[in-house]
């Protein structure tokens, strides 16, 4: 199987899953415990079914969308990941070229492999910054005016990994960074040579947004230590209420999924909130953020922007969330296996395949804009 042949997410996965390692293939593709919430996030939405229109006389169709102040050619955007540049050797530049080409959204993580300053000289697409709360609050504050110099447009605060998921995939392999890998994991990495020696023939892995305030040459615990001793489990609403005042721009806090805490994010100035479980990667047995998406946006949705992700495949997923009230809808591993399959030009087949598919989806429906969709073109089962 070449990219040529990849049509959808499953052909990607496939691809990415013949030429990873096993351990970081299963690091992107697993979730937490029994992975029930994994398999739900995409099933929730498929038990809703689309109800088009025709004889609407659909000529062009505008797929752009406003989010969080940033204009977007298509509502599908790539969401912030981790470690990218250990799946592919481009890892961020890739996806950013990918999205720069189709006018989206971009995010870039904390522990990112590719600098937040780099990636903005070199694209000026909207571009968020994910963002972990520092029990060093001088280090938070420290981090947010970096990323504001470097014209990043919109902070997002994760706000559901005050501790890690128990990912027991990456238990049976010993994934880590740096690797500490059982027997069975080094066996997967003798399998596939080429995936090592790109790693070797191209520049150092790294965390550049966190090379000045974290020694990462501790070992196999250098990331886990990262969120045992540096990251504040205590985190309350004034924290995040002071970071959002002290940003002073577009800020929005992703895992959110009760009406509560989406009343919250309101009250203290949020301009967006993501409905997220993090791609079943936390709290097995969680609700699905599209299941959430009706009574969120119901409660807030003329107040502040709702977004979602976690579980997302299709183009059709992504209609279905838009006409619940979503403004926009992020990806993970929809761009994950593609940039592990063929790096920049597999991101790219996967964005143009979304395109395409929102492009002929749209005109299925009867619709010639993102505005027009509603509920009235959904049924429940």
């Amino acid at each position: 199987m070449g990219l040529n042949q990849c049509h959808n997410f499953h052909d990607f996965r496939k691809l990415a899953k013949r030429r990873l390692p096993g351990p970081i293939f299963n690091y992107i593709d697993g979730g937490a415990d029994d992975e029930v919430t994994l398999r739900q996030n995409t099933s929730s939405i498929e038990t809703c079914d689309l109800v088009p229109n025709v004889l609407r006389g659909v000529g062009d169709v505008d797929l752009s969308v406003t989010v969080m102040g940033q204009k977007l050619a298509m509502p599908f955007y790539c969401s912030p990941t981790a470690l990218q540049r250990l799946f592919h050797h481009e890892g961020e530049r890739a996806v950013a070229a990918a999205a720069a080409k189709y006018g989206t959204m971009f995010g870039v993580s904390s522990l990112g492999t590719v600098s937040l300053e780099e990636l903005r000289k070199k694209h000026d697409t909207p571009q968020v910054y994910q963002f972990y709360f520092h029990k060093d609050r001088g280090l938070n504050k420290v981090m947010m005016d970096r990323a504001k110099a470097a014209g990043v447009e919109v902070m997002m605060l994760t706000v559901d990994s005050i501790t890690g998921g128990n990912r027991e995939r990456d238990l049976r392999t010993g994934f880590s960074i740096p690797f500490k890998l059982t027997l069975n994991g080094m066996y997967e990495f003798a399998r596939k040579p080429m995936w090592g020696i790109n790693y070797v023939t191209h520049e150092s892995f790294k965390l550049p947004q966190l090379d000045d305030h974290v020694d990462m040459s501790g070992g196999a615990k250098s990331i886990g230590s990262y969120f045992t001793d540096m990251l504040d489990p205590t985190m309350t609403w004034d924290d995040v209420a002071e970071m959002v005042r002290d940003w002073d721009g577009q800020f929005c806090l992703k895992g959110i999924m009760s009406v509560a805490d989406a009343r919250r994010a309101v009250e203290i100035g949020c301009t967006g909130i993501i409905l997220s479980n993090h791609g079943g990667r936390q709290l097995d047995g969680s609700r699905t953020p599209f299941d959430q998406l009706s009574e969120i946006v119901d409660a807030v949705g003329d107040e502040i922007d709702v977004i979602m992700d976690s579980g997302i495949q299709r183009g059709t997923h992504v209609l279905k969330a838009l006409s619940l009230g979503a403004k926009a809808v992020g990806g993970g591993r929809f761009y994950l296996y593609p940039l592990a399959a063929a790096g920049q030009p597999g991101v790219e087949r996967a964005l143009g395949l979304m395109k395409a598919e929102l492009e002929r989806g749209m005109r299925l429906m009867g619709c010639t804009s993102v505005s027009e969709l509603s509920r009235d073109n959904l049924r429940f089962r």
